[in-house]
């Protein structure tokens, strides 16, 4: 369906066309003066046409552009744990944590392992990964608690009263490692004797 404008511009054509064909001066005079009240129509109407665009257009919200915050995982390596007969308790300090929302801090267990992921604290996100516990503990026993500033993640022993010298089985093998290797079967004083008379036998007169 042809619109109000486009009316007018075809019946402006017509006129001209009639125009060209008039002889008689009244129906010449008559034709000019449709001509002339068609054209003022269209020109108005196309410039209320375009002040209702410039409106609109004006009135449209400016595009937002989200800003792009480039985030990255940190991986905690520092943290203090701690036990109780049922638990292995395991302290973690993360600044403003207990601000986020509850669903941004996930804890993941297994029989062996706990797995943390912490999302969109302070524009970052963290994470902690422990494999190879010491001993085994409950899936469903287990869970985590949020307090200010710090996530504690609650390890159920699966053996009751068993008390954990290490939190991991890789901690575990490191440090006896470490520990000097004594032979049980040799004396310490016989030692001692054996390096003193190989004092005086290599020695001189004035040693001996």
């Amino acid at each position: 369906m042809a619109s109000a404008l486009e009316e007018l511009q075809n019946d402006l054509g017509e006129v001209k066309a009639l125009l060209e064909k008039a002889t008689r001066k009244r129906v010449h005079d008559s034709l000019t003066a449709g001509k002339s009240k068609t054209e003022i129509e269209i020109k108005n109407k196309m410039q209320r046409k375009s002040q209702r665009k410039g409106k609109l257009d004006s009135e449209k919200p400016a595009a937002v552009v989200a800003p792009i915050t480039a985030r990255y995982t940190v991986k905690i390596s520092n943290y203090g744990w701690a036990q109780s007969d049922k638990f292995v308790k395991i302290y973690l300090t993360l600044t403003g944590v207990h601000q986020v929302p509850a669903e941004n801090v996930q804890v993941h267990f297994t029989d062996s392992s706990f797995s943390l992921w912490v999302k969109n604290l302070n524009g970052k996100s963290y994470s902690m990964i422990v494999n190879n516990l010491l001993k085994p503990i409950s899936v469903e026993g287990s869970s985590k608690k949020i307090k200010t500033d710090t996530v504690l993640i609650l390890s159920r022993k699966k053996a009751g009263n068993t008390r954990w010298e290490y939190l991991t089985q890789v901690e575990k093998e490191s440090k006896e490692k470490e520990k000097p290797s004594y032979d049980a079967e040799t004396d310490p004083m016989e030692g001692l004797m054996n390096v003193l008379k190989k004092i005086y036998e290599d020695g001189d007169d004035d040693m001996k």
